[in-house]
């Protein structure tokens, strides 16, 4: 048997392994190895937990192809009715002048931009047209964009209108144009996963989240730019650029989706996380986001670092708008094992006196004064557990063997190497060095730390965070939402300290991402931060 055919067989047998998600990459040179730096080890880390007999791991078998959460779609289908299906999220009509500045228009948030197009103030075509303007003339300096989909926008967008024009109104979503993180698959449209070996990579069929999103009336404006296989905010044409402070990058993996939407280039965006890809790049550009708990949005049709840890989100100029598109997003999908429904009942009026909500020890002061002065009653958390796993290095060790791999062991690296390019390209080796045995002991651990959680999460709806959490959340699969909540000189000691939006963090308990939107939202209606531009035209 001739090594292209074994190489053949490799290839099919790791798609059918990963589900599916091997994209097809068009012809080009070999692949090298490509690899992130591994991770730092935290400080102090605790002794592992000692475990017994009974311990059982993270991850869990489920009997159901599809998965728990199709399965129950298809039981309460059966029982005629379905008490998860998408609520109503109440958008106000637009009353008074009309904006006519372009500028202006483009920064307007979706729940406005939404009341414009159904208003008939403006068309899905003519702001459309204003966001490719935009993206074509800023991206040459942010590179955010990998692809600018300007034919297929157009065509989105007439569609739109003719549809509107009829009546046929699809909801809050319809006509807006949005960007797409690079990890997912478009049809016919290049995935390049920021990596240089993947930039001439097509696939024939499209990611689930574009699939609600087109069903949704969402106009696809552009693939934005990820850090190369989803690390940090650099990829094979640069560095993406922070719209606030072009002298640094706008953080990562969701570095596009976090710099286009900050600088006005697309009405909202969709990004991933898995250790910290929504959060940090949210935070970094001033944005409103959510990331949500973890198996609440099918991940099908996107690049793999990690089964387990892998989430998909909105990235946004306010909470409502989070909500709008996370309600339609969510849900479980038959493609995606993980995903499940649950009800998702966004109040734009909660009663925060009601709300149990508490505050780590690094929370903002005028944050969490600000929600008592709006009648919460907000409590110190109790020690918030510490923990891991080494579930993303063996994860992703496994999702990019098909890459690093030739007749199933890794080419070996050149020694010439420079000690950093070493490092980047034998990130998805380490995985192979971790025994069995060690890899089923530590999700044992995880799962403590995930009933840790529980223990404190208790009394809590959710909390307030200035760090966020995020090694631990995304371990033990919390949501969170990040908010902006006052303006001020970031980094004074760095080169360049630049006035730039402060953001800190609401987690949720377990598939709360409804009530940390509501709580977020309250707070956006007495605040204007959220509404803040850079000044990059």
């Amino acid at each position: 048997m001739s090594r292209s055919i074994e190489r053949r067989r490799f290839l099919a047998a790791t798609a059918a392994a990963t589900g599916g998600l091997l994209l097809e990459s068009a012809p080009g040179p070999a692949t090298a190895s490509p690899a992130p730096v591994p991770q730092a080890a935290p400080q102090d880390v605790p002794e592992p937990v000692p475990l017994g007999n009974g311990e059982p791991p993270a991850l869990q078998f489920q009997a159901w192809p599809g998965g728990t959460g199709s399965l129950m779609e298809k039981l309460w289908a059966e029982a005629d009715g379905n008490p998860f299906a998408p609520s109503e999220i109440e958008n106000e009509r637009w009353s008074g002048s009309v904006p006519t500045d372009e500028t202006e228009i483009a920064f307007l948030p979706v729940h406005r931009l939404s009341a414009l197009i159904r208003g008939g103030h403006i068309t899905s075509s003519e702001l459309t047209e204003i966001y490719l303007e935009r993206i074509k003339r800023l991206d040459p300096v942010l590179l955010c964009a990998v692809t600018i989909l300007e034919g297929r926008a157009r065509e989105e967008a007439r569609q739109a209108d003719m549809e509107i024009a009829a009546g046929n109104w699809r909801g809050p979503l319809h006509g807006i144009p949005y960007g797409l993180k690079d990890l997912f698959a478009v049809a016919g449209t290049r995935t390049t996963w920021g990596a240089a070996d993947f930039s001439h990579q097509f696939t024939r069929y499209d990611s689930e989240v574009v699939v609600r999103l087109r069903n949704a009336g969402a106009v696809l404006l552009a693939k934005l730019a990820t850090g190369e296989f989803a690390r940090g905010d650099r990829w094979y044409r640069g560095r993406t650029l922070n719209p606030w402070n072009l002298d640094e990058g706008s953080s990562g993996s969701s570095a596009g989706p976090g710099s286009a939407t900050a600088a006005g280039c697309v009405a909202f965006a969709i990004g991933t996380e898995t250790q910290g890809s929504i959060v940090s790049p949210s935070r970094r550009c001033g944005l409103t986001a959510l990331r949500p708990t973890f198996g609440r949005v099918s991940r099908y049709g996107g690049m793999v670092l990690s089964w387990s840890m892998d989430k998909t989100g909105p990235m946004c100029r306010s909470a409502l708008d989070c909500a709008l598109v996370f309600n339609a997003i969510h849900g479980a999908d038959e493609k995606d094992p993980a995903s499940l429904t649950t009800p998702f009942r966004f109040d734009p009026a909660p009663d925060l006196a009601a709300m149990r909500i508490g505050f780590a020890e690094d929370a903002p002061e005028s944050f969490v004064e600000a929600l008592r002065e709006m009648g919460a009653d907000p409590q110190p958390m109790p020690e918030i557990p510490r923990g891991g796993s080494n579930s993303l290095g063996v994860e992703s060790s496994a999702a990019f063997d098909f890459h690093v791999a030739r007749d199933g062991e890794p080419e070996p690296l050149p020694d010439d190497l420079e000690p950093a390019e070493r490092r980047t390209r034998g990130r998805f080796r380490g995985g192979r060095d971790v025994r069995a045995l060690d890899f089923v002991q530590s999700q044992r651990r995880r799962h403590i730390l995930m009933k840790e959680m529980a223990g404190v999460m208790r009394d809590f709806d959710m909390f307030v965070s200035g760090s966020g959490q995020v090694g631990l959340t995304n371990q033990t699969g919390h949501p969170a939402a990040v908010v902006p909540y006052d303006f001020g000189v970031r980094n004074p000691d760095s080169e360049s300290p630049t006035e730039m939006p402060l953001t800190t963090t609401l987690i949720g308990n377990l598939f709360a991402d409804d009530k940390i939107l509501s709580v977020a939202h309250a707070f956006q209606q007495g605040t204007d931060w959220h509404a803040r531009r850079p000044d990059i035209g």
